[in-house]
């Protein structure tokens, strides 16, 4: 636990950052699950690799925009299940460096990051549905489950995870330090040992002991493995990883301690390109759900899925800008923040670092607003946090019913009073007393 704590502690800071998915599969843009979904042959798939050529990929462009948007770490996908590998991996010819683009993506990716202070973490799937030694016609994702011409197939399921190690360690030890190992993921009989679970985290601990791992050695976007239970498995991760879904109370263990833990969520509904998909969620919705996690003791990483050409979509670009927008004015409520332990106010959500508490407004109130939770004798000094002007007292004739709940005006902040659809995520800053 301790060790844990440690390796996440800079994690639970940062509190935001991009993932991106990318490969082969943005060239037929209908999800990163096409190979799947459609039951794509490798033959097939393979014009998809003869083709890809990224001609306006610029990771320096993608980190400009991460860290515009206030993120503090990005995950890129080395290799998604696809088998594709985005890296000049020695243990295969199915790379980014084979086809006609010719260059190590994942290490470019890194460089850029880095460049602009952005921390670095690869993603990399155990599924590998090009390997010829991968699980095919009982497996309930391969392209080729049910498929009787692999009925009587024989594979060597050890000489897929000696790859699978070996590729592992070709990244913890030719990309330099790494902040993050995303893999994805345990279903069925395959997990934890499955895996050689105990062997892969030793080897990855002996290049990168401060590397922070995910859960999902052992679970899924839709379990915790034992990093929950009393006593987590050597190798059950450094935090949770629940997907497409906000923990209604955040996430602890058997014993009550809080769990690290990151949302992911996708901007529209697929991680990889999909050009038909343009259900894009607001930036002002994200921004709800990033200080609900935050409030709640966790992360989110938000997904872009790159085009074809490497660009971000259009609209990504939108959501990022805005979410900069509110990031530039009001980042102090997250970055550095969590658990604020108070109940949650019906009017938005509280977050805290230390003796400071940030209450989001997100509803508009009738009259003075409720610090409900606090004491009047813990306010100190309340402030507009993006731009700091001072917000009054809202001790009136009719709060005082209300004994010694602390209450402050709104109407005191300029341009508020009456600005009902400005309320996406007003923030005050409660300077505490007694716990600065």
């Amino acid at each position: 636990m301790e060790e844990r704590a440690k390796r996440t502690a800079w994690f639970q800071q940062a509190r935001f950052g991009l993932f991106v998915h990318w490969g082969l599969y943005a060239i037929p843009a209908r999800g990163e699950w096409v190979r799947s979904r459609e039951r794509i042959g490798v033959e097939e798939y393979e014009r998809y690799f003869r083709e890809f050529d990224p001609g306006a990929f610029d990771p320096r462009d993608w980190a400009r925009r991460a860290r515009a948007a206030g993120m503090e770490y990005a995950v890129m996908t080395a290799k998604h299940h696809d088998g594709f590998c985005l890296f000049d991996s020695k243990l295969t010819d199915y790379k980014s460096t084979n086809t006609p683009c010719g260059r190590d993506l994942v290490r470019e990716f890194a460089e850029a990051m880095r460049a602009e202070g952005i921390r670095v973490g690869l993603y990399y799937s155990l599924l590998d549905w090009h390997h010829p030694d991968y699980p095919k016609y009982a497996d309930p994702y391969h392209p080729m489950r049910g498929n009787p011409a692999f009925e009587k197939e024989k594979i060597n399921f050890d000489r897929y995870l000696a790859y699978l190690h070996g590729q592992v360690e070709e990244l913890v030890t030719g990309y330099g330090q790494l902040d993050i190992l995303w893999f994805d993921f345990s279903y069925d009989s395959l997990r934890g040992e499955a895996w050689k679970a105990t062997e892969l985290i030793d080897l990855v601990r002996r290049h990168q002991p401060d590397v922070i791992i995910d859960n999902r050695l052992e679970a899924s976007g839709e379990g915790f493995g034992s990093i929950v239970s009393e006593t987590p498995a050597y190798f059950a991760g450094d935090f949770a990883s629940p997907e497409q879904i906000i923990p209604p109370e955040g996430i602890r263990d058997a014993l009550g301690r809080p769990v690290p833990w990151e949302l992911c969520v996708t901007m529209n509904n697929n991680w990889g390109y999909c050009a038909a998909d343009r259900d894009y969620k607001p930036a002002s919705l994200l921004v709800r759900k990033l200080t609900e996690c935050v409030s709640k003791g966790g992360n989110m990483i938000l997904n872009v899925g790159p085009d074809a050409e490497g660009r971000f979509p259009e609209e990504s670009c939108r959501v990022l800008e805005g979410i900069g927008r509110w990031m530039e004015k009001n980042a102090r409520s997250i970055r550095g923040c969590g658990y604020a332990e108070l109940p949650k106010p019906e009017w938005g959500r509280y977050t805290r670092n230390g003796g400071r508490l940030y209450a989001h407004v997100l509803e508009a109130p009738i009259g003075p607003l409720a610090l409900t939770g606090l004491r009047k004798s813990q306010v100190g000094s309340v402030r507009l946090l993006s731009d700091g002007s001072e917000v009054l007292c809202g001790d009136s004739w009719n709060t005082g019913a209300y004994g010694d709940i602390p209450f402050v005006s709104l109407d005191s902040v300029r341009g508020l009073s009456r600005s009902w659809t400005d309320y996406d995520d007003i923030v005050l800053e409660i300077r505490l007393k007694g716990e600065e």
